[in-house]
């Protein structure tokens, strides 16, 4: 088969790989007809590269069509169409009975200290083989892949139930908007565009939205979002509360993570970090790393007294530092984590369905790609080039 690979900092490539096969009675093996390029994707692209061995396939969000199920697979069966949840979770143990999928204790990967393991995202997380191919094995597959309806619909509708929609769902579940609540969304990439819709949609009052660039700003504009524009506003915190009664929104959601301007000094560690070999860079990230946390600061200092911020980021540092005082101060809330994919399927599946399409999910992705022409769309995406916001891949053309 076709698949996109990692071969070092910013150097992906398709290759020929071995078509993956069933190993456990609890697989699947996919036939995968989109994949999308995630925001957290460009981490390994560029940051995460010590915790990748070349010839790692990338991806983790992916739909396609059943091939072949184990012996302990009933739920689905050759020619479901199904979205595969990034997370790998068991749907069993202790931790996904709690609704905790990305801590699944079945797939936890013990010897990293990290929760489930993920599809294509580093030793960190297990080292699967990702969906950016044109098969994918699914393991857990008697509780992981979602069948969605085979109505002759575009994947689109229904492809960001594997990690945007629920990631977003999570995000505004976990800030906990107060009745007619106020809230601000701090970047206007997928996550941010879809958590920003879902708040709205949710009830809240107000959505404010912040990003310095223009498509991501038009895009948000379109959905009823009241558009921060960051190449004019000086000082966020203080515009925002000018917008909010001088007191700041209810919630902050923070759809930026790693990847905020802002931070010249962590954004230097990332770079050196990128290039050196990987038995210094894994011990320095793991150790001493730091983030770029304009974005975070940026949130504690906005969201009101008594506000709570809802983290949907990626943040890898193992040495942040955090203003403490001003947090305990202010009496903030702070809610993270990994979305945990199954657990928002039910309130999501019916409004993807809906022919009137109440959350805009067929306006999110502004390029789509054949598998071969991934590396140059990864470019793109991380140079936010050509109004790039979200990239579907298609390994079947």
């Amino acid at each position: 088969m076709r698949a996109l690979t990692w071969q070092g900092t910013e150097d992906v490539q398709v290759q020929d790989m071995p078509d993956p096969a069933i190993q456990e009675p609890t697989d699947a093996v996919i036939k995968v007809t989109s994949t999308a390029i995630c925001g957290s994707d460009l981490h390994l692209y560029s940051v995460l590269g010590a915790f990748l061995d070349p010839g790692d396939i990338l991806g983790h969000e992916a739909m396609g069509i059943v091939e072949e199920v184990g012996s302990e697979v009933t739920r689905i069966k050759p020619g479901d169409r199904v979205v595969v949840p990034f997370p790998i979770a068991c749907g069993t143990c202790w931790m996904c009975e709690r609704g905790l999928h990305t801590q699944c204790e079945t797939t936890q990967v013990r010897g990293q200290n990290k929760g489930a393991a993920l599809f294509g995202y580093t030793k960190l997380y297990g080292q699967i083989p990702g969906g950016q191919a044109e098969y994918l094995r699914v393991p857990q597959a008697q509780f992981g892949p979602v069948r969605v309806p085979d109505d002759g619909g575009p994947d689109e509708r229904y492809l960001y139930l594997s990690d945007v929609l629920p990631t977003a769902w999570q995000a505004v579940e976990y800030a906990g908007v107060p009745e007619n609540g106020t809230v601000l969304v701090l970047g206007l990439g997928p996550i941010g565009q879809m958590s920003a819709r879902i708040a709205l949609h949710r009830g809240a009052s107000e959505v404010f939205a912040a990003d310095l660039v223009p498509e991501r700003l038009a895009m948000a504009a379109r959905h009823g979002v009241h558009t921060l524009d960051l190449r004019v506003i000086d000082d966020l915190p203080e515009n925002i509360r000018a917008l909010t009664n001088g007191r700041g929104p209810d919630v902050v959601i923070d759809a930026v993570g790693m990847e905020a301007h802002g931070s010249p000094a962590a954004a230097g560690v990332h770079k050196v970090a990128g290039v050196l070999p990987s038995a210094i860079a894994r011990p320095l990230m793991e150790r001493a790393g730091i983030d770029r946390l304009a974005a975070l600061r940026t949130a504690i200092s906005s969201v009101r007294r008594g506000g709570t911020l809802s983290l949907s980021g990626v943040y890898g540092g193992a040495a942040d530092p955090l203003p403490m005082m001003e947090m305990f101060d202010k009496q903030l809330t702070v809610r993270m984590g990994q979305a945990n994919v199954h657990r928002w399927i039910e309130d999501l599946l019916p409004l993807v369905a809906d022919d009137t399409d109440p959350l805009g999910v067929l306006d999110l992705r502004t390029h789509r790609h054949s598998l071969e022409e991934a590396p140059g769309a990864y470019r793109t995406f991380q140079k936010k080039e050509d109004g790039c916001i979200k990239v579907v891949l298609d390994p079947q053309v």
